[in-house]
């Protein structure tokens, strides 16, 4: 084993390399680093401007080159595109046909060749699935409108969609409604009039929903995204849960090794209800108020690392095999760049806390250049999901509805990046490698080691008999501290470190840079 220098030159990809990539062979089930792409902003294979399935086919050697130890790729294990089906929308989060690919993102046969090519480079593939409402243009809603209009109760239609009947009296407290043209009959939308939601207590609406799934997953698909999955029985987290019980356990007795998340936007106690059946972002980790940001800013990595054992704890006994799904923005946030800079060191800090983390770690496209953008004053999330910045040909553009000034954007293009050996880029890369070398990181055990007197802290990780202890540094003085007080175990060994600084181990006397993480063996 050899130390890894703490700036991605040349030479760094040798280094990291000849960690031999320890055990990088191991099954990490999903416990992967994924990679949320916002389809529409990625990259443009045809040249209409709208990013495509075909431009993630010709990005894929960004993305992973299916060779760890090249050096060559960004690394990440795992892609979730957000919705990619048939839509009027730029965003897609309203689906008008679940079995058809907006033909501005290109057809099921791209679909089909970006999964085989996923495959081929051990990358999981995911897609966004929007279950809780479709689009009023959706065949579903056409047929719900047509048998209301005709007070057809017969029709297996009649009552797909949640709905009341104003002669029958009032609506449900804190619900939102659209009236039906032409009908005393008022749809349940609560996210906007043109999201129509299903009502989950119908059987047929059941089957349909089920059977969208199982057709992807036939397709080849490794699992799906679930957006808003609090709100299937809205306001009622009960039934909700009941719900993704079913739905989920339906679909593992296809594929046991489902890989599914859900987007319960709450806080923890309301997350945890939902880990029964599914695993969930982290959004107590999120955003610039997050523990994730926090810790970053100079906090205390022993409460960082107490507050991921609690959880895990938690998550862990409402459920076998539950994971951690960690993040710090995603497509409905403003981007991390704009409240955690590079200059700062504080982004390459955030980034070590999450993606050292265990479970599955989600990055945003974009992230790992410093792209900013944020909601603003025109309170629009166009803003947030703007074109990726390659600096080559690719004419992909921000979505319609941004107002976000180009002058606040970061000038480091990917083509910039991929060049400086000490870019954000190349950073997140090096990152990557050195976690894909230590598979104890992503699936091992985690007990949280208390280190007294500093804000120096993290874990010991075991997996299969062989353990690492990760310590982060969030302050900018660099720590000095005897290993031989830390329990579980004994690390004589520098397997890596990364960050704004350096580390040196001599004896049991280790000392780490400021803004820095090192693990050991």
């Amino acid at each position: 084993m050899t130390d890894a220098p703490d700036t991605p030159t040349e030479k760094t990809e040798v280094q990291v390399t000849g960690l031999d990539l320890y055990r990088a062979g191991t099954d990490v089930g999903n416990s992967r680093v994924f990679y949320e792409i916002f389809v529409g902003s990625f990259s443009d294979s045809d040249g209409d401007g709208t990013g495509d399935l075909r431009g993630i086919i010709n990005r894929m050697d960004y993305l992973n080159d299916g060779d760890p130890a090249s050096g060559k790729s960004l690394g990440v294990e795992g892609l979730w595109l957000t919705p990619i089906f048939k839509s009027g929308s730029y965003h897609k989060y309203d689906t008008d046909d679940y079995y058809a690919i907006d033909p501005k993102f290109g057809t099921m046969s791209d679909l089909e060749e970006l999964v085989r090519l996923c495959h081929e480079r051990g990358v999981k593939l995911i897609l966004d699935l929007v279950i809780n409402h479709t689009s009023t243009a959706h065949e579903w809603f056409k047929r719900f409108s047509q048998a209301q209009k005709n007070l057809d109760d017969t029709d297996p239609y009649f009552d797909y969609y949640s709905y009341y009947r104003q002669s029958d009296g009032k609506p449900e407290a804190g619900k939102s409604y659209n009236n039906l043209a032409g009908t005393d009959v008022c749809y349940e939308c609560n996210f906007s009039g043109g999201m129509p939601e299903p009502d989950y207590d119908n059987e047929l609406v059941r089957e349909q929903m089920l059977d969208v799934a199982k057709f992807y997953l036939d397709l080849g698909v490794d699992g799906f995204r679930f957006d808003a999955a609090k709100y299937i029985y809205y306001n009622d987290n009960v039934k909700s849960v009941e719900f993704w019980n079913w739905y989920l356990g339906e679909l593992r007795k296809i594929k046991p090794d489902l890989y599914a998340v859900a987007e319960v936007w709450d806080g923890p106690s309301v997350i945890n209800r939902y880990y029964e059946a599914v695993d969930c972002f982290d959004f107590a980790q999120s955003q610039a108020s997050g523990i994730v940001a926090e810790t970053a800013r100079g906090g205390d990595a022993n409460r960082y690392a107490a507050y991921v054992a609690d959880y895990l704890k938690t998550i862990e006994a409402k459920r076998d095999g539950a994971i951690m799904m960690s993040f710090i923005t995603n497509h409905d946030m403003d981007r991390a760049a704009g409240f955690l800079t590079e200059m700062s060191g504080q982004m390459q800090v955030a980034a070590n806390l999450y993606v050292l983390t265990p479970g599955s770690p989600f990055l945003y496209y974009g992230e790992e250049i410093g792209m900013r953008g944020s909601r603003g004053a025109a309170n629009t999330d166009a803003n947030r999901r703007l074109a990726m910045l390659w600096g080559d040909d690719d004419r992909v553009k921000d979505p319609s509805g941004t107002t976000y000034k180009k002058e606040n954007q970061t000038e480091d293009t990917v083509a910039d990046q991929l060049s400086d050996p000490n870019s954000l880029y190349n950073y997140y890369k090096k990152l990557l490698l050195i976690r894909k070398a230590h598979p104890e990181i992503a699936c091992g055990t985690y007990e949280p080691v208390k280190l007294e007197g500093t804000k120096l802290g993290g874990f010991v990780s075991t997996l299969e008999g062989s353990s690492v202890l990760v310590l982060h540094n969030p302050g900018r003085s660099s720590v000095t501290y005897d290993l031989s007080t830390v329990k579980g175990g004994t690390f004589k060994t520098l397997s890596a470190f990364i960050g704004m600084e350096e580390a040196s181990l001599d004896g049991t006397t280790l000392t780490v840079g400021g803004q820095t993480s090192v693990i050991l063996r």
